[in-house]
């Protein structure tokens, strides 16, 4: 079998477009000042295509170890089933690296963010402030402001999902194929 028809190379390439759009995010993640909106919104994205990714790459692991019970059954040899092992293993760490380093990047910022938060607290007032005025201002101008930037995260996360939805038809396209084969092959 050529490789454009076979299935491993079909969904290695299109976790490997994963892994490259994970990797991007991640570098402009890594721009972004810290305890921002954008990162926290990076942030749960990156961990959300971690895991899908993940996911992806034990799936592709589980059909190479199907296909390494009877290599000859599936017209491959062991060197090809090793380099199919090393990108699979390739593939972990990349996503490990950049879940571990968004792990310890949230950490940071919890702590950083607490002390800022102690450090920025005001004395306690008793007498009324024209202050207060301004800051309710503010507190409904931050509230309409978030309120739509949930609204664009919600809008986000339905785009998301169905890629996702895209791709999983995609991989069970894909397993519905080999199945035929195999029954072909039968």
């Amino acid at each position: 079998m050529s490789k454009a028809q076979d299935p491993f190379y079909i969904v290695k390439e299109e976790i490997q477009d994963s892994i490259d759009k994970l990797q991007s995010s991640f570098h402009q993640w890594e721009r972004v000042p810290g305890g921002t909106g954008e990162q926290v919104h990076l942030t749960k994205e990156l961990l959300a295509n971690c895991e899908s990714i993940a996911w992806k790459v034990d799936e592709l692991a589980k059909a190479i170890s199907v296909a390494a019970r009877d290599p000859s059954w599936y017209g491959i040899n062991e060197v090809e089933l090793e380099n199919r092992r090393r990108w699979t293993s390739n593939a972990r760490l990349q996503v490990a690296d950049v879940k571990r380093t968004i792990g310890a990047g949230k950490e940071n910022d919890n702590s950083a963010s607490v002390i800022c938060r102690e450090l920025m607290r005001l004395p306690n007032s008793q007498q009324p402030d024209i202050s207060d005025h301004y800051s309710a201002k503010n507190n409904d101008d931050f509230v309409a402001s978030e309120s739509d930037r949930q609204m664009l995260l919600l809008k986000q996360q339905d785009e998301e999902l169905d890629e996702l939805s895209t791709s999983v038809k995609r991989i069970g396209g894909v397993g519905l194929t080999i199945h035929e084969e195999l029954l072909a092959q039968d």
